[in-house]
């Protein structure tokens, strides 16, 4: 693994000036070019951007047919996609890091970024005795562990001026958990924290009964999700990458503009979807990780290399990894589209 670096370029500008001509789409002489994408999880609002992008075409404008499937959290994604089956999924960037350390063969890069605040959190009750972070200190926490809030935790803790090593963690599945915290059998539990409100919520718990101890609001700088390729597909097939992040790019812009549109292509790919529940997901989701100073002034899926190298040595301090890539070995700005199609409707 090569020593850590830091890319010469400012801290302050988006990685994006190797991507500043239009990307071209690409129609292989009348055929598709078939693509396959992971969205990381089940068919809900964290996967809005992509499905529009599918339903209104613009894949297929582009040249691609896309086969959309769901998954089962970012650590199975990035497997997946270091494997072969699939040529890009929505994963944390984290978990990508921590899985190029381990098996440095395999090489992924993220190629956009998806949520510019990281959704990772702590949900507390607001009538029990924890107030502030650092009461968290030596308390039962529900999560799992391979829950990406629950991974970070140290740097949370590190960042909030408490020692970590005291928390118990509760591994309990989502669902008999999120019931259980309902009851009261843990102090808090580790969540994206559009996931958790509106879990707790379906367990009645309202928002006005919650704390959230979102990360990204108490210290850390770390980016969420982003868009995790193969090596293969970026070096076999550069323009059927381009062409996918330009659509995706503006699948997600016109979710960003219009989440009603969003909550319906949800809906449009799982009739038993809630879309009302989705619309107020995609809200938090949109509003809280999305629109940010930062994608209004870059354009969605930009990353800064200040950002990325607060993203590598929280991951590595958290997750307490023997060595770490550079930004290079884990991130890429020529796959996307020019400033003009990643700027923001709204």
């Amino acid at each position: 693994m090569q020593r850590r670096s830091i890319l010469r370029i400012s801290a302050a500008a988006p990685l994006a000036a190797a991507s500043a001509l239009a990307t071209p789409w690409v129609r292989a002489q009348g055929s598709l070019h078939k693509f396959k994408f992971n969205l990381g999880w089940k068919v809900e609002a964290s996967g809005a951007g992509f499905l529009l992008a599918l339903q209104r075409g613009y894949y297929k404008d582009a040249g691609l047919d896309v086969a959309i499937d769901t998954g089962n959290g970012s650590a199975a994604a990035i497997s997946l996609v270091g494997s072969g089956a699939y040529d890009v999924a929505s994963a944390d960037l984290s978990t990508l890091i921590e899985f190029n350390v381990a098996n440095p063969q395999a090489a992924l890069q993220a190629v956009a970024i998806q949520y510019d605040l990281n959704p990772n959190s702590i949900i507390v009750r607001k009538d029990s005795a924890i107030k502030k972070p650092a009461d968290l200190a030596g308390k039962t926490l529900l999560g799992q562990p391979f829950n990406a809030s629950r991974k970070l935790f140290p740097a949370f803790a590190k960042a909030q001026g408490f020692d970590p090593s005291g928390v118990k963690w509760e591994n309990v599945t989502p669902d008999i958990g999120d019931t259980r915290f309902a009851k009261g059998d843990f102090d808090g539990a580790a969540y994206f924290f559009f996931t958790g409100l509106l879990n707790l919520k379906a367990r009645g718990l309202s928002s006005d009964q919650l704390t959230v101890f979102r990360y990204s609001e108490l210290g850390l700088k770390s980016y969420g999700n982003g868009l995790v390729a193969n090596p293969k597909s970026l070096q076999e097939h550069p323009d059927a990458m381009k062409a996918f992040v330009k659509a995706t790019t503006r699948g997600w812009i016109e979710v960003m503009a219009d989440p009603r549109a969003g909550a319906a292509a949800i809906k449009a790919r799982e009739p038993l979807a809630n879309e009302e529940l989705e619309f107020e997901r995609l809200k938090l989701i949109v509003d809280g990780t999305m629109k940010t100073a930062e994608t209004r002034a870059n354009g969605w899926g930009a990353a800064t290399s200040a950002r990325l190298q607060a993203t590598l040595d929280e991951t590595v301090a958290a997750f307490g990894l023997k060595g770490a890539p550079t930004l290079a070995e884990f991130w890429t700005d020529r796959f996307l589209p020019g400033a003009a199609d990643r700027k923001l409707k709204a």
